[in-house]
């Protein structure tokens, strides 16, 4: 975590002088209450105590001063390296595959890049600011009640053992707790994202109630240990200020001895001495406090490092320069899924799609289909054998050039909340006007659009909501035709619309891009009946390839689904 505070170091320097000054007023003003009261009040000197008074105010003034840019410097140091760690998370996140995303859930991604990320940061602000603050205190006290009355420096010793004990027996019970309430806390983020994105299906259901009672569960372990490691931290301050008091009494029982005899401890010094030891052990529970914040952040380092520690499984090829022309190929491709079973979803299969080609892939749910087409931009990689495009192996190409020459449009439509000409815009940040609305056109979306109150910059609801599922679809489909690739790959994402407006797509699609290589997933064989060959998979492998008379022909898995959809002799 260090490498993220070098470039303020300045700040993380500045912090602590200026918290230097602050304390330095501190340690001098109990002395110079003493002067007040043994020199002034006692003495019948109202000069002493005039003249001490101002500067005590001033000394103030200046303290206050030094403990404000203290705090503004540590704030700089601190929130600006939040800032880059978290963006840092995030990038990280980002550049994760599939898989890694697969293994860590949702929500604790989230708690990591949010709550973890802030108790890093307070430790930071801890670091530069509050550690300056408890061991000046500690050790200038302890100096300053020496100068008092070395009698009185008995006392702080006796007491130290007890408050040690205290401080790590208290955090000792509370350090393993602490990584369990950031799991509880994932559970709730968990719990709390799955039902913001699902909320039409809870209401659909009617299962708010489940719901409800799910969350509680997860709020209630999260509470339950939150309530242990505050109930274990609550005995902390209590026992710390029973020895504090107990030290008090006893200063103030030895200095009155001492005064009684006449051993030269005046009134004054009684008074200084009680404000030292409580600076003392002060800043002893200061430290505790530190403690605590550092033995919470370590927790949350040790998850966010293990983000930032993750080695992508996919990463760039060396690159390669290729004539761009669409071609894929299949050669003996077997692919199982990491941390699965074990059992293979694609055994064997090869298959050459030509530039310009529309293949179509058609199959019962689970045989593969969507699993074939993710190894083309490598959200994962083949188990076994080579997936090519335009005569290179993905593996050979680096991850931007190779998806940059594909478009897809997966199953589940992913809109953002921004206007429907941002969500287009997605494809190409460059394009123009023209392009968005050339591109909507082509998706069979311009009319709907047009139709809107606000056209093109109608702003869509977070996760698409206040749309239509066609309407989602056709707006995904406008972002993949302006990205203009060679590759065009639909997953399954014309499922939403009726069978005239998806011959309108095709049509318009086969106009405009002639020479794009397409892939159709899809469930229904009136939209792949058109296309120029049709691969049939089942249970992972290619039964049947070829166009729709052919396969009506030799195919009896595409008979019997022609037949079941569209009836027979139809």
């Amino acid at each position: 975590m260090l490498k993220y505070l070098k470039k303020y170091w300045y700040w993380c320097l500045l912090a602590p002088v200026f918290m230097l000054g602050e304390i330095t007023m501190d340690l001098v003003q109990p002395d110079m209450m003493r002067e007040i009261v043994d020199d002034g009040v006692l003495a019948g000197n109202m000069t002493v105590v005039l003249t001490t008074g101002i500067r005590m105010i001033l000394y103030v003034i200046f303290g206050g001063f030094c403990g404000i840019m203290s705090g503004v410097f540590a704030n700089f140091a601190s929130q600006n390296f939040g800032n880059d760690l978290r963006k840092d998370v995030f990038a990280k996140i980002m550049n994760l595959s599939f898989q890694q995303t697969d293994k860590i859930s949702t929500g604790s991604l989230v708690t990591r890049l949010t709550n973890d990320v802030t108790q890093v940061q307070n430790m930071v602000m801890m670091s530069v600011r509050s550690v300056v603050r408890c061991s000046v205190m500690f050790a200038g006290g302890l100096f300053m009640l020496y100068n008092q009355a070395p009698d009185f420096c008995v006392v702080a010793a006796c007491a130290l053992p007890f408050i040690v004990i205290s401080v790590f027996f208290f955090m000792g019970k509370a350090s393993p707790l602490f990584s369990v309430v950031q799991e509880k806390l994932d559970g709730v983020n968990n719990v709390m994202q799955e039902n913001v994105a699902g909320a039409r299906v809870v209401k659909a259901y009617v299962k708010e109630k489940y719901e409800l009672d799910r969350f509680d569960a997860a709020n209630e372990e999260l509470c339950g240990v939150n309530l242990r490691v505050q109930t274990i931290l609550s005995f902390m301050g209590p026992s710390m200020n029973i020895v504090l008091n107990i030290c008090v009494v006893l200063i103030i029982y030895i200095g009155g001895i001492n005064v009684r005899n006449g051993s030269g401890i005046t009134t004054g010094e009684i008074m200084a001495a009680i404000t030292y030891i409580a600076m003392i052990l002060n800043g002893i529970m200061f430290m505790a406090n530190i403690f605590q914040t550092f033995t919470r952040a370590r927790a949350s380092v040790t998850r966010i490092k293990e983000v930032l520690s993750s080695e992508k499984i996919i990463g760039d090829g060396a690159g390669c320069d290729t004539e761009k022309t669409g071609e894929i190929e299949f050669k003996h491709v077997s692919f199982t899924y990491p941390n699965s079973s074990g059992r293979e979803v694609l055994d064997d299969i090869s298959l050459k799609i030509n530039k310009g080609e529309t293949l179509a892939i058609l199959g019962a749910t689970g045989s593969g289909k969507s699993s074939l087409v993710n190894l083309i931009p490598r959200f994962y990689d083949a188990t076994e054998g080579e997936v090519l495009v335009d005569g290179v192996n993905v593996k050979e190409y680096k991850l931007k050039e190779l998806r940059d020459k594909i478009a897809i449009v997966l199953q589940k439509a992913e809109l953002y909340s921004r206007p429907i000409e941002a969500n287009i815009r997605w494809g190409k940040n460059d394009a123009d006007p023209w392009e968005i609305k050339k591109a909507a056109e082509i998706a069979q979306a311009d009319d709907f659009i047009c139709a809107s109150q606000n056209g093109y910059y109608t702003h869509v609801t977070e996760g698409g909501h206040s749309l239509s599922g066609g309407q989602k679809q056709r707006i995904s489909i406008a972002r993949a035709m302006i990205k203009k690739a060679e590759i065009l790959i639909f997953d399954d994402s014309t499922s939403a619309l009726d069978l005239k407006t998806e011959a309108n797509l095709y049509a318009a699609l086969n106009k405009e891009y002639p020479d794009m290589t397409k892939i159709i997933i899809a469930q229904r064989i009136a939209s792949v009946k058109g296309a120029d060959r049709i691969a049939v998979i089942e249970n992972g492998r290619i039964s049947a390839c070829g166009s729709h008379d052919e396969l009506m022909i030799s195919s009896p898995v595409y008979q019997d689904i022609y037949r079941s959809q569209l009836k027979k002799g139809e």
